[in-house]
This record gives C-alpha cells, structure tokens and sequence, in this order.
C-alpha cells in the first residue's frame, strides 16, 4: 500500500528540547531486485518468489516505480509454530519476544566508558549529540531473556525520551537533565524504568546497581538488571506487551526478496559526521560504517578501531543505517541542545550498499517514523538490524559516504 507523502511544511514541535547531565548521580564531573534470497520461515518451506506473486500472499507491496513495485513486504504478522517477525527487524522471533515492548537503555558512548554490555541485542540503536558535542545512544532491546544486565547505563534527554515513544518502548535511564526532563519522565507520556535520583519521582532503585571496572570513573559503572527491569515493570503495573498507539517501526522487505535498490548511488563507507572536531557530535568518535556485500551488514567504528560488545567481544553490525537531519539549536550557555524529533525534514536511508535520499516524517509522539523517497514511496528496509543517527541540521554538511 502506498502511503502519502506528508506536507514537508508541518511544524517541528517545540518540547523536544535537551538538557545538560549535570544531575546525573555519583559523577565526580559536571527496489530494485535483482534475484530472490531465501531466508528460514519457521514451519514454512518457501517457495522461489515470483515478480507476479500477488501481494495478498507476500505482504504489502510498495507502490511507486515497477523496481520498487517489485520488493514484497512484511504485511500483517502471523504466528508460526510459536514464531514470529519483530517489528523492530523483521526477522522471525519467539512470539513472545515480538508482542513485548522493547526497553530502550540510554548508554554512553565516549571513549571512556567503552566498552558497552549487551549493546548487540538492540534491535534498534538510536544515537544523538549531546552537550560536549559527543554523542549518547538509546538502545532498543526485545531479546533480553538470557541476558543478566546492561549497560553501562547514563541519563536522560528529553529528544531521547520523544523518539523512544515512537516505538512504545519502557524508557531506561540512571540520571537526568533535570530541567527538560523531570516534568516529562513524571507524567503519565511515557513508562520508564529509571534510578532513583533527585529529579526522578517514580524510581526504580530494584533494576540498577554497580558493577566494579578497574580504571573506570564511578558514572561508568552504573547498570541495569534484567530481573530488577522486570521486577520494576510489575510493581509499576506497565504493560508489557505493544498497545494499540504503536503503530510501525519500517516497513520491512518480506521474506525471500532483498530491497536492494540497484538504480542507486553506491554508498560502502558512510560517515554521519566526519570531519575530526566539527561540533555536530559525530566528529569526536570519527564515527562510521562499512559495509560488507558478503553479509549484507554495515559494521561500525569509532575511536579508530572496531565498536564492540563486552558480552560477546563481536563488532556491532547493522543491515540498514539511517541519517535523519533534524532541526537543532544550542538553548544557552551551557552547550544544553535542542533537537526537532516531531516534523519532517531530510533523510538517508543506507541498505544494501546504497543510499536513498528522501524524507522522514513524525506527527505525533506515538506516531511512527516513516521514510519516503523523492518520488514519495515509503522506503522497505532489509530485514535485521537498524542505526538512526539524528544529525543536527546545521552540521549535515559533515555527513560523507564512498
């Protein structure tokens, strides 16, 4: 089904504003296809696609040009012997895994605090300047039952807490910008799961503790516990599986069919920010992906080497990388920014060894984020993982891909 494209004239809503951490607690500082692809649907045996397979038996098909008009996507979800798609990244999953809303941790992401814990079960990595100009990451994770904690977890910005609801998630946090979040974390717009901390009026002390790193300053040590996290989400009587606001994450390429969109520019090493020292936020890290064709995965790096997971010290890969340009502005004195999360504006979707070039646009803070080409088609994601890298307007012109 085709989707419309929103008026690029909506307004940016004016209370997605951030903050400084200076609260934060025991801190010492202040479609084309070219061919079918074939991927294991539990109980299924599928078939090879065909072009002329009607879209009431493969999902949704985009409409647009007859490339695009080619790629089936994911349509309503079935379950499948006990199995299946997450709306975070397509892929088959226990059912119980794909009803429950996701939590979504905020973890640092300075060269200091690395590595992060259990950061390569996020479906979805949402990551964003914050004062300083280095950038914070909000990690949505569904796949959590084997896992013991996560971590190191940081503080709260109000455009973290906006773009979470996108997603229905169960907001994580240990700190906050005590200004432009306090208000927000307290009223009944969003379920979180946060430490108590002065500022925080409905705290969750059973989900967070201390882990000792030799080396590492205190606020690098703070993390979330997965039975204390589910302990909290009884007592505070959230509920736990997606409710009826939730509307999408992407639309998704079914199964058997990549979205690989052979009509556009090549794009295997993408920067969000790449010029070392600009203030965008990216140019600390030197942050960027690479792709590779075997995998069809983007790999990041930052700090000159691989970005890993202590759990599993594997790098973090992601099938599809998203720069969503956003309206940003410095509020005062003290380097706290602002960010334009509701809106439209422009937008680079990287999947597949490509890069389309189009718009995002969210109404509403349930409302999702959808993406649409230049022609006004909702962009299909690949199937797996994503990176959205909210990238302050003024500063896209360090954004490079090769």
């Amino acid at each position: 089904m085709k989707r419309v494209k929103l008026l690029a004239s909506t307004l940016l809503l004016a209370c997605v504003l951030g903050g400084c951490g200076e609260h934060e607690v025991d801190s010492p500082i202040k479609d084309v296809v070219s061919e079918p692809i074939v991927t294991e649907a539990p109980g299924v045996e599928l078939e090879e696609p065909s072009l002329e397979k009607p879209a009431e038996e493969s999902g949704e098909v985009t409409e647009g040009s007859e490339e695009q008009a080619a790629t089936p996507t994911i349509g309503e979800r079935e379950v499948v012997d006990g199995m299946k798609q997450s709306y975070l990244t397509g892929e088959w999953k226990d059912e119980a895994v794909v009803n429950r809303r996701p939590m979504a941790v905020m973890m640092p992401n300075n060269k200091a605090a690395m590595p992060q814990y259990g950061i390569s079960r996020a479906s979805i990595i949402y990551e964003a300047p914050v004062e300083g100009r280095i950038t914070r990451l909000m990690c949505f994770i569904e796949d959590y039952d084997d896992l013991d904690h996560v971590g190191p977890v940081r503080s709260s910005r109000d455009y973290y807490v906006y773009e979470a609801m996108a997603y229905d998630a169960i907001y994580c946090n240990w700190g906050l910008a005590i200004p432009y979040v306090e208000d927000l974390l307290k009223s009944d717009r969003i379920d979180n799961v946060s430490e108590a901390v002065k500022g925080i009026h409905n705290p969750s002390a059973e989900a967070f503790g201390r882990i000792s790193r030799s080396g590492y300053k205190t606020e690098y040590t703070g993390y979330m516990f997965i039975e204390g996290y589910e302990a909290a989400v009884e007592r505070h009587e959230y509920e736990t599986e997606y409710r009826d606001t939730f509307e999408q994450a992407f639309t998704f390429a079914n199964d058997g069919w990549p979205a690989t969109y052979d009509e556009y520019e090549n794009a295997t090493v993408i920067y969000p920010g790449k010029e070392s020292g600009n203030k965008g936020g990216y140019g600390n890290s030197g942050a960027y992906f690479e792709y590779n064709p075997e995998d069809g995965l983007y790999y990041r790096y930052q700090y000159d080497e691989p970005q890993i997971d202590e759990l599993n010290n594997e790098q973090l890969a992601v099938s599809n990388v998203v720069f969503k340009i956003c309206h940003g502005e410095v509020r005062d004195a003290n380097d706290y920014l602002a960010f334009g999360v509701h809106g439209t504006g422009d937008a680079y979707v990287f999947t597949g060894g490509k890069v389309i070039k189009g718009t995002w646009s969210r109404l509403s803070d349930s409302g999702a984020n959808y993406f649409y080409d230049e022609d006004g088609n909702e962009i299909v994601f690949n199937q797996g993982k994503t990176w959205i890298c909210n990238i302050w307007k003024e500063y896209s012109e360090y954004m490079e891909w090769e």
